[in-house]
């Protein structure tokens, strides 16, 4: 008799992943797995997107295997445009589904929103262990939403910084996560005075236009760029992606969703994985951008 599938919630989720730092060392693992190629064991494919384009949509399926771990799954991820605060269903929705790799059933459907941003948020922060500035005094982070909130939680208990900035289009959203989150946090008006002296940046925002620009950054600051997920969206501009020293989470499908890359014509300098390794340097007294993908 086929068994029935367990079902997590959010809250569920949430309950077994009360810290995020947990998730370092196995993404850490992860990571340099899936950039070692058929060695690693890892089979993970570009994600496929289906434009839902009478309601500007769009659903991504994101299958995986892991050898290492026997372990078989996809994600599944909404993203609706034009979601304005006042709704009460987010842009992104996501679901995870587990499955028995010797047989195919389907072990487990999880809540997977929690899930995404906690491993987003995780792998930033892996990027920027390795990638940040020796003496790192300065966050800022662009955006207000639910990975503005993952990001400065796993970055707070990992990083010691002496000040955390946040700018948001919408400043009431900005003002409401300074007065959310444990610690004190500066609300700034623009992003030029946000990021003006930033030792680290993180860009969890939903531009489709470059609106952080190379010559406020300053050098030798260390960028986790995580929105614009699209061909033709960008958050940062070409003197910035060009700049900088370009590491992403995987090669194949920066070259295919970036827009940031894509349309900079940036060069790619190493996956986050091939650091981790140690088959390639991370140079952390440069300026340095890490686009976040696979999420």
């Amino acid at each position: 008799m086929s068994r029935v599938p367990a079902f997590l919630s959010a809250t569920e989720v949430e309950e077994h992943l009360r810290s995020s730092s947990l998730l370092i060392p196995p993404l850490e693992t992860a990571l340099a797995n899936f950039s070692s190629g058929p060695e690693g064991g890892v089979m993970q494919p570009v994600r496929t997107v289906v434009p839902v384009t009478k309601h500007r949509g769009y659903l991504g399926v994101m299958p995986a295997y892991s050898a290492a771990e026997d372990a078989l799954t996809t994600k599944l991820v909404t993203f609706y445009e034009d979601r304005g605060i006042t709704s009460v269903v987010p842009s992104h929705q996501a679901t995870v589904l587990l499955f028995e790799p010797s047989n195919g059933t389907l072990l487990a459907v999880m809540d997977g929103n929690v899930i995404t941003a906690k491993r987003t948020a995780a792998v930033s922060a892996i990027a920027t262990k390795f990638l940040k500035p020796p003496s790192s005094e300065v966050l800022c982070i662009l955006g207000a939403g639910v990975q503005a909130y993952s990001h400065y939680e796993i970055f707070t208990e990992q990083f010691s910084f002496k000040e955390v900035r946040i700018w948001n289009r919408t400043k009431e959203n900005a003002e409401k996560f300074a007065d959310t989150v444990q610690g004190e946090v500066r609300v700034c008006s623009s992003v030029q005075e946000a990021v003006a002296g930033a030792d680290v940046i993180i860009t969890v925002t939903l531009a489709t236009e470059p609106i952080l620009f190379g010559e406020w950054v300053k050098p030798g600051a260390h960028i986790n760029a995580v929105g614009a997920s699209r061909p033709d969206w960008r958050e940062l501009d070409d003197e910035l992606m060009k700049e900088a020293v370009l590491y992403v989470d995987s090669q194949e499908a920066a070259l295919k969703e970036s827009g940031d890359v894509l349309l900079s014509g940036a060069e790619i300098f190493a996956e986050l994985g091939e650091v981790i390794k140690g088959v390639k340097p991370a140079h952390c007294e440069k300026t340095t951008v890490f686009k976040s993908l696979d999420n």
